[in-house]
């Protein structure tokens, strides 16, 4: 019986694996890109945090000091076999500009600007692809200022900004997904 429940195990984790990937973005202030993520079919789990400094475990009162040069991210995971890594990516440029390059909207510092993070160089090919396309088609005004970095330690949040919107709906959401910008021929 035990061997039963081995194999079991293992074939599902197995095939969870195969169905799930992972990418971390950073658009600004992660409270709205977050809310908007978890609105987009496929997506499983999000998790909002830090990544790209210099400092262990930052807190965010040490981030809203901009001198740690981390980004304010979101970690999303998502089911592959319901949507697919381009096509998180495009909502990823639909939501933010990615042209700015010292923040987002009002959101002003390091801590905001616009990143993929890869775990892999099927992702980094992917998202440089992807930024390729759209600056061909000149979909925005100015070039694209999104860097795409290997992943390094992401630092979780502190729980209060989890899900923050869905916490507080009255909370500051400067994020929106566009009507004028249309990837989808991309």
């Amino acid at each position: 019986m035990k061997w039963q429940q081995w194999v079991t195990s293992n074939i599902y984790h197995y095939l969870t694996s195969k169905m799930t990937e992972e990418i971390i973005i950073a658009a600004g202030c992660f409270w709205g890109v977050e809310k908007l993520y978890k609105e987009l079919d496929g997506v499983i789990n999000t998790q909002v945090g830090y990544l790209g400094g210099t400092s262990t475990d930052p807190t965010y009162e040490q981030i809203c000091k901009a001198n740690t040069g981390h980004y304010e991210a979101v970690k999303i995971e998502f089911d592959n076999s319901k949507i697919q890594l381009k096509e998180v990516l495009k909502y990823f440029f639909t939501l933010h500009d990615p042209t700015q390059t010292n923040g987002q909207h009002n959101d002003i510092g390091d801590q905001y600007k616009s990143a993929i993070f890869v775990s892999n160089d099927e992702q980094e090919n992917i998202a440089q692809k992807l930024i390729e396309s759209i600056e061909e088609r000149k979909i925005f005004q100015k070039s694209i200022a999104t860097k795409i970095l290997k992943k390094p330690i992401f630092y979780v949040a502190e729980q209060y900004h989890q899900d923050y919107l869905n916490k507080k709906p009255d909370g500051y959401m400067c994020h929106y997904i566009s009507k004028t910008i249309d990837l989808s021929d991309i």
